[in-house]
């Protein structure tokens, strides 16, 4: 019986290297600090809030005081999302 011929792969070619781009990494450390003070002040207005019965932070707003502080609150999550 005949042997079957044996199939030889190409040699690996690795592909033409791309030009070397230099990757821009912004500096984030404004970032951590940021967030955290957003949390901090959106928990400080509510507690502030709350422990004054309403009189303060603004007293004309009333129950949407509870609303601005958990705006701080989503924004600090919002700034979390450029955190690498």
């Amino acid at each position: 019986m005949p042997k079957s011929r044996i199939r030889k792969k190409a040699d690996y070619t690795p592909p033409p290297a791309k030009q070397a781009t230099a990757i821009k990494l912004t500096n984030r450390a404004w970032v951590a600090p940021v967030m955290l003070a957003m949390f901090l002040i959106g928990l400080a207005w509510i507690v502030v809030f709350y422990v004054t019965d309403g009189s303060l932070p603004i007293d004309q707003l009333g129950n949407w005081n509870i609303v601005v502080g958990f705006g701080f609150i989503a924004a600090g999550f919002g700034v979390s999302t450029q955190w690498k």
